[in-house]
This record gives structure tokens, C-alpha cells and sequence, in this order.
């Protein structure tokens, strides 16, 4: 589903960008609506370098605490999304772009974007647990355990056993034949 909806986004935003600026321009002017895209870009590219360095202070600041940066980490790429945005040309792109960027409404970006995040990430792992499901641990005794080809954790081998794959066996000699001489 997400594949679809970004194919989609990727043709339908040029169309929509070119569309509303016809619109704007017939409403305001042709130069009006160029100087409204430079002043735009202009003003974001501002505003990108100043929470730029605001965010990779606090970034720093965060690291250097040694607490995980989790909002930070969630700000520097919001505004670096943002930048990437406002270097589109277009009205939505830019209005999109300042949302992500300006100390105002990134939060709220942040936060819808990390419930979106989470979400996405509660479906993989009940993906991954009707594939993988607990306690599977595979065909027998000398199929796969728990944890794959590798068998059990070093803790729960014998202290003898080499690390590793282990294949059970007897080793059988043979006698000499006069056959094979």
C-alpha cells in the first residue's frame, strides 16, 4: 500500500503544484506569483539554516548528556526533510516544507509523524510474528533450534561442545577387504 501511495504522490504532486500555480498566477499575476516562489525559498532557506543549527546543537548537547536523542534525531531530520522540500519549487511543497521546519509546527509534525512511525512498526512485528511465531524452534533434534542453524545460545551448550553447528553422528571404522587392495 505504501509503495502505491508514494508512486502516486511523486505523479500527482507535479500536476497539483503546476495546476495551483496557474491558479495563483491568474489570480495575482505572473511576476507576483515568481516573486512569491523566490521570497518563499528565500525565507525557508533562512529559516532551514537557523533550525538547522539549532537542532545540531541540541543534538550535541543531548549526545554529550549521554541520554538518547530521540526528539532531536526526530528535529534534524524534519528539518532536513523541510529544506528538501522548500528546494522543490512549488506552493504545497513549500507550505509542506515550513510546517516541517518551523519551530512552531514541528512538533506537531513530529508527533503525528512518530504515531505513524510506531503504527508501522506494531503491523511489521505482527507481520513478523505470524511468519516467525514464538517458540518455533524448527524439525526435530537435528533440524534448526531457537535461534537458526546456530543452535542454542553459548549458555545453554555443554561445557565440551564446540561453538558453532553441531552434526550429531558415530564415526564408523571400517576393516581392510582383500577386495580393495
Amino acid at each position: 500500500m505504501l509503495p502505491l501511495a508514494l508512486v502516486l504522490a511523486f505523479l500527482l504532486t507535479p500536476v497539483l503544484e503546476i495546476y495551483l500555480l496557474v491558479q495563483v498566477g491568474e489570480a495575482i499575476g505572473a511576476w507576483p506569483t515568481v516573486g512569491l516562489l523566490v521570497a518563499e525559498t528565500l525565507l525557508g532557506g533562512w529559516i532551514v539554516r537557523r533550525e538547522g543549527r539549532r537542532a545540531w546543537r541540541s543534538l550535541q548537547e543531548t549526545v554529550r548528556r549521554g541520554a538518547v536523542p530521540d526528539r532531536e534525531l526526530g528535529d534534524a531530520a524534519l528539518v532536513m526533510a523541510g529544506g528538501v522540500l522548500l528546494l522543490i519549487p512549488g506552493l504545497i511543497t513549500d507550505v509542506l516544507g515550513l510546517a516541517f521546519v518551523l519551530p512552531f509546527t514541528r512538533p506537531l509534525v513530529r508527533r503525528v509523524a512518530s504515531r505513524y512511525a510506531a503504527r508501522r512498526m506494531r503491523i511489521a512485528g505482527d507481520r513478523a510474528s505470524m511468519t516467525f511465531p514464538p517458540g518455533a524452534a524448527g524439525p526435530g533434534p537435528a533440524g534448526f533450534g531457537p535461534l537458526g542453524p546456530f543452535g542454542p545460545a553459548a549458555d545453554d551448550r555443554d561445557p565440551g561442545t564446540p561453538r558453532g553447528p553441531v552434526v550429531r553422528g558415530e564415526v564408523v571404522e571400517e576393516d581392510d577387504h582383500p577386495s580393495r587392495t
